[in-house]
């Protein structure tokens, strides 16, 4: 299905929890961004955050084990370089987030805030999860704005959603202790059967909503997968004081 209007794009989200916006960035600029990702990825840039850290299944035991050093994400990417912060600022970013929230947007610092890079071999996969699982807002109300930089297949680690788990009721036994959906327990199982995995392009985007069930597979390319997230919120969703979400300035734009 094709949407070509904001207000189409934004009916798509929040009917089922995701959309992707084909070409919303040049392939140049696509291939400037990367190129700064590979420099830093290349002399791991603090702040970073690595594949051991996190012990995901595939990911290496530690920082000692094989494989120890890879990089998951490239963190803090609004203060990393002007063209992550220039694109995560965008006209077309807050003319779509204010029509979707219906009022001012604000960028958060405190999650995604990223760039992901998914490698070869020891890139882990990602279980099933709502990223609203460790966020803490006045209302579970936010949309991530995930932008492709090359190709992202099932092959090398692409997104998976469940079309409208985002408007869910789900217990807390449908979810493990670290809050990933169980996938040993059926109905949840019969849900992921439902799950799509969108192929994107350099310069796609997806929108999509906080609490939409979503995961990713392992990276069976030979190529690192470069993708550059931010999340936003309205200006009246504000960060519960205290917590993780409140941990970073937010930006205005």
């Amino acid at each position: 299905m094709s949407v070509h209007s904001k207000k189409e794009q934004i009916q798509v989200l929040r009917e089922q929890g995701f959309v992707v916006v084909p070409s919303l960035v040049t392939p140049e600029r696509c291939d400037e961004m990367k190129q700064i990702a590979r420099q830093q990825l290349q002399i791991a840039a603090d702040p970073v955050e690595f594949e051991a850290d996190l012990r995901y299944p595939g990911a290496p035991e530690s920082k000692e084990a094989p494989g120890g050093h890879t990089v998951r994400r490239l963190l803090d990417a609004y203060a990393r370089h002007p063209r992550f912060a220039e694109w995560g600022t965008a006209p077309e970013i807050r003319g779509w987030m204010e029509l979707y929230f219906g009022e001012e947007p604000r960028l958060s610092r405190a999650h995604h805030n990223c760039m992901m890079t998914k490698h070869p071999a020891y890139g882990s996969l990602t279980g099933w999860h709502r990223d609203v699982r460790y966020w803490s807002f006045e209302r579970d109300d936010l949309v991530s704005v995930w932008l492709a930089l090359g190709d992202e297949i099932v092959d090398n680690g692409a997104l998976w959603f469940v079309p409208g788990s985002h408007a869910a009721a789900f217990t807390s036994d449908r979810f493990d202790e670290a809050k990933f959906f169980r996938s040993d327990v059926p109905e949840n199982a019969a849900l992921i059967q439902k799950a799509v995995s969108p192929a994107l392009k350099a310069g796609d985007v997806v929108f999509f909503h906080c609490n939409t069930l979503h995961s990713a597979g392992k990276n069976l390319s030979e190529q690192v997968k470069f993708s550059l997230v931010f999340t936003y919120h309205g200006a009246s969703n504000v960060p519960l004081p205290g917590s993780r979400s409140a941990s970073k300035p937010e930006v205005a734009f």
